[in-house]
């Protein structure tokens, strides 16, 4: 994990590092930080897709248990209207459409991000604290098909960051 004080040092770096050929990387910052996303060479998120799909889901549930209960379960013959009247069903077709896509939306997000997340190997790492409040850091995931310790830890060196932390389960080791 390479330490930075600029955001847009953090970004410059950032795609170098891709350039260089890693996949599996994290940036941490304490704010949105403008690039940043495409540095990482981040995919488009499917969650739109998951809200869309929840949508339709919450509207033909809500539309068909309307027509279940009006129709088949308990028809009553209000003011000699049809049993199936689906402008009435529209109201709460689209409330239960709204409803669909806010709870696909959330639980969507949640499980794409792998969240929650009580817990992280970062926060071992007592400058980490930071990242909340004015330091960028880019890591190098042990994952990444290119991983080597002592080339990746060269990498980043090779970067000028403030620090160079290798992060572990239970401790911290510090390269400085």
């Amino acid at each position: 994990m390479a330490e930075f004080s600029d955001p847009e040092v953090l970004v410059a770096k950032t795609r170098q590092a891709y350039e260089a050929g890693y996949r599996r990387m994290d940036a941490y910052a304490p704010f949105p930080v403008h690039g940043l996303s495409e540095a990482l060479g981040l995919k488009r998120s499917w969650v739109p897709y998951i809200v869309l799909l929840g949508a339709i889901a919450g509207g033909v549930g809500g539309y068909l248990l309307q027509y279940y209960t009006s129709v088949i379960d308990y028809p009553i013959n209000v003011g000699g209207r049809p049993y199936h009247s689906w402008p009435a069903f529209m109201v709460i077709t689209f409330e239960t459409a709204v409803l669909g896509a806010a709870l696909a939306g959330v639980l969507g997000m949640l499980a794409l991000n792998k969240l929650p997340m009580p817990y992280h190997p970062v926060f071992n790492m007592p400058r980490f604290i930071l990242a909340s409040k004015d330091r960028f850091f880019l890591c190098i995931m042990v994952t990444d098909p290119k991983f080597d310790l002592a080339q990746t830890r060269e990498f980043l060196e090779s970067l000028e960051p403030e620090g160079v932390y290798e992060v572990e389960q239970g401790a911290t080791k510090i390269y400085e």
